[in-house]
């Protein structure tokens, strides 16, 4: 990786900065965006993006995408959060959307592809079940074959916003006789497709975004396989390495800076507020220090992506890379609720409940983030735990 200054970067972010003046509606934006938007904001960016040819930042022309290098990704990552625009649909986007156009064929590239790029679906990820969460290829879900389909029957877990998507991608055992890695296959289905069912599952935040999904006897087309029976793992493999990059969500770790400096601004302590004092100011130069850290892995990872480098090293950062972000993730949000003092202790309203935020003190200002601290609790386990990314560094050493 060059790590020297492009020249033409400057120049790139100036021009993502116009286009947001112009083309980011006022009524999609959000003053802290951490967790993904309401589904019409987000189709209707998705929408704005794709007509004006940026639908697809993070994929290669010969994709369909914008061909940008890892640093115009940062660049419009961090322009976005900054702006309040409205979050992508990064289960298309950065873990489907590359699987398929890796290991799809012609009819689910232009299938699927094309409708992630033009906001026309929306995918949630059915990898984690009741007892196969970091060892993922201990999954239970079968799939059958039954001449041009399979039958589907089991359960996922912790699927993030199933309730709103259109389509799931999803692990079955399709070969139940061979070792667990090998009898894995890797399915599309509709989730309107009769037998699926979703039950919410509330978190600790107060948000439904989290769902139990159950198969009862789901008929999956064949045609919708991704790769060959037995293909999954390797998929997985590639896919999950998306992930565990795309868990550190260094636009929500910059984000978290930008705001501990405004409340740095705006409270105080014995008579000085916080920015003044070195406790406040050495913690904050760590975690500057921290992003700027992250932010080089992140473009790294990407610039190995593109490159088409799935070697064991670029595996073994990806996950570096999970454990790092969110270690990160939780120690600053945690700062920012011990930041926030007495405000940090009130039990403000679910976000949905917005006719009730007025009569709690500062609910505009800092009215998310306990609720987000407590949430960010799970993020050194979601997506695969930090023990697990350590085994799998471990491993992967010895094949360097």
């Amino acid at each position: 990786m060059d790590f020297k200054p492009d020249p033409y970067l400057k120049t790139f972010r100036d021009e993502v900065r116009q286009f947001l003046s112009e083309k980011l509606d006022p009524a999609l934006t959000s003053s802290f965006q951490d967790f993904r938007s309401d589904r019409e904001s987000l189709v209707a960016w998705q929408k704005i993006l794709h007509a004006n040819g940026w639908g697809g930042p993070y994929w290669p022309k010969h994709h369909g995408g914008t061909g940008w290098t890892a640093h115009q990704q940062q660049i419009f990552d961090e322009e976005c959060n900054k702006a309040g625009a409205p979050s992508l649909d990064i289960f298309g986007h950065k873990l489907l959307g590359p699987a398929v156009n890796e290991f799809g064929d012609d009819r689910q590239k232009q299938e699927h592809c094309a409708k992630i790029l033009s906001g026309d679906r929306l995918w949630c990820q059915g990898f984690s079940e009741p007892g196969s969460g970091s060892d993922l290829a201990s999954l239970r879900t079968s799939a059958e074959l039954k001449g041009q389909h399979y039958l589907v029957n089991g359960q996922k877990i912790w699927t993030s916003y199933a309730h709103e998507a259109d389509w799931i991608f999803l692990l079955v055992r399709t070969n139940p006789e061979a070792k667990k890695q090998a009898g894995i296959s890797f399915l599309l289905l509709d989730m309107k497709t009769p037998g699926i069912s979703v039950r919410p599952i509330i978190s600790i935040d107060q948000r439904h975004h989290l769902n139990e999904v159950f198969f009862d006897k789901v008929q999956a087309p064949v045609e919708d396989r991704v790769g060959n029976e037995g293909d999954g793992w390797n998929i997985t493999k590639f896919l999950l390495n998306n992930e565990h990059a795309t868990t550190a969500e260094l636009p929500t770790l910059q984000a978290y800076f930008r705001h501990l400096k405004s409340i740095g601004k705006k409270l105080s302590y014995a008579g000085r507020p916080l920015a003044e004092h070195s406790t406040f100011r050495l913690r904050m130069a760590r975690f500057e220090a921290e992003i700027s850290a992250i932010t080089m892995m992140v473009a790294r990872v990407a610039s190995l992506d593109q490159a088409g480098d799935h070697s064991p090293a670029a595996q073994s950062l990806g996950s570096l890379l999970k454990i790092r972000g969110t270690e990160l993730m939780q120690s600053m949000s945690q700062f920012i609720v011990e930041s926030l003092g007495e405000y940090g202790a009130v039990s403000y309203v679910s976000p949905a409940e917005t006719s009730a935020k007025d009569a709690l003190p500062l609910a505009d200002d800092f009215g998310e983030f306990a609720a987000n601290a407590f949430f960010r609790r799970a993020a050194t386990i979601y997506g695969g735990s930090s023990e697990v990314q350590r085994g799998i560094v471990s491993k992967m050493s010895f094949q360097f």
